[in-house]
C-alpha cells in the first residue's frame, strides 16, 4: 500500500493597491491629499463653482456680512469674497506648482551634474549655491521681482514664477547632490562607464531615476512655500496685481482699512493660505514617510 505525501501550499497574502496603503500607512497624508484634490477641482471648475463674478462690482452691497447671499461676506468694492477665494485658488496653485516645479527641476538638474562630475564643476556650483543660500528667501525672492519687472504670458507673470523659483533652487540642489554621490559609487554606474555610455546617457538613464523620490517630494512640498512667498509678495504690490482674485493681494489694501468693520476680509483669505500651506506640507511629509524605508515596519 502507496501514501503520497500531502501536498502543502502557501497562499500569498494579497498586495493592497497603492492608494490603500498610502491611506492605511499615512491617514493624516490622506486627507491632505483630498483637500489638495478639492482645492485644484474648485480652482480648474472656478466658473461653475463661483457664485459671482470675482471682479464684478457691487456698491449696494458693500461690506455685507456673510450671509446666504454671500458665504463669506463681500469687500469695499461690494465683491464676493467666496468667489474670489475659490478663483484665489487658481492663481495660487498655478504660480505655486509653475515655481516649484521650475526651481525642484533646476535644483535636481544641478545637483544631480555637480555630484557626477565632481572637481571644478562640483566646486563652482557649490560656490553658486552658497551664494543664494545666503540670502534670506523673501529678500532674494523681491530683489528678483524688483529687477524683472513684469513679463506676463497668458495671465501667468513668468517674472514672478522666476523670483520664487530661484530661492527654491539651492535647498532642492543641496538634498539631490547627496542623493546622486551615493549613487554615482553604485556598481551599475562604473559598468555604464566601462561600457563606453556617454555621460547624458549615464545621467538620464541611471542617475536621474535614483533620485526621483526626494525629488517628488521636495516638489510637493515646495508647492507649499510657493503659495507662501506668492501670498507674500502679492501683499507687498510685487506679486499679483489688481483686479485679478489672489489670496495675498486680498488681504492687502482695503482688507487691512476695514479689518475692524468687516474682519472677514482678511479672515477667509487667510484661513486659505493656512489650509493650503498645511496640506502641502503634510502630504509632502508623508511622502517622504513613504518612500523613506527607515520608517516601514
Amino acid at each position: 500500500m502507496t501514501t503520497t505525501a500531502p501536498v502543502i501550499t502557501y497562499a500569498l497574502p494579497k498586495r493592497r493597491h497603492p492608494v490603500v496603503a498610502f491611506t492605511v500607512a499615512q491617514p493624516l497624508g490622506a486627507i491632505a491629499f483630498v483637500v489638495i484634490v478639492v482645492m485644484i477641482g474648485a480652482g480648474i471648475f472656478a466658473p461653475w463653482v463661483a457664485p459671482y463674478d470675482p471682479v464684478a462690482l457691487d456698491f449696494g452691497a458693500m461690506l455685507a456680512p456673510p450671509s446666504f447671499e454671500h458665504w463669506f461676506g463681500t469687500d469695499a468694492f461690494g465683491r464676493d469674497i467666496f468667489s474670489r477665494v475659490i478663483y484665489g485658488a487658481r492663481t495660487a496653485l498655478t504660480i505655486g506648482f509653475l515655481s516649484s516645479f521650475v526651481g525642484c527641476t533646476l535644483g535636481a538638474a544641478l545637483g544631480v551634474a555637480s555630484a557626477y562630475f565632481g572637481g571644478r564643476i562640483d566646486l563652482v556650483t557649490q560656490g553658486f549655491v552658497d551664494v543664494i543660500l545666503s540670502f534670506p528667501l523673501i529678500v532674494l525672492a523681491l530683489v528678483v521681482v524688483a529687477m524683472l519687472g513684469k513679463f506676463v504670458v497668458g495671465g501667468v507673470d513668468l517674472n514672478l514664477i522666476l523670483a520664487i523659483a530661484i530661492p527654491i533652487l539651492p535647498k532642492v540642489e543641496r538634498v539631490i547632490r547627496a542623493a546622486a554621490l551615493s549613487v554615482r559609487e553604485m556598481p551599475y554606474v562604473d559598468a555604464a562607464r566601462a561600457a563606453g555610455y556617454s555621460n547624458m546617457r549615464i545621467i538620464f538613464r541611471h542617475m536621474s531615476p535614483n533620485v526621483a523620490a526626494p525629488y517628488l517630494i521636495m516638489l510637493t512640498a515646495y508647492i507649499a512655500q510657493a503659495i507662501l512667498l506668492e501670498a507674500s509678495l502679492s501683499f507687498l504690490g510685487l506679486g499679483v496685481t489688481e483686479p485679478t482674485p489672489a489670496w495675498g493681494l486680498m488681504l492687502s489694501g482695503n482688507a487691512s482699512d476695514f479689518y475692524r468693520e468687516a474682519p472677514w476680509m482678511i479672515l477667509f483669505p487667510g484661513l486659505a493660505i493656512s489650509f493650503a500651506v498645511f496640506a502641502f506640507n503634510l502630504f509632502g511629509d508623508s511622502l517622504r514617510d513613504w518612500f523613506d524605508p527607515r520608517f516601514k515596519t
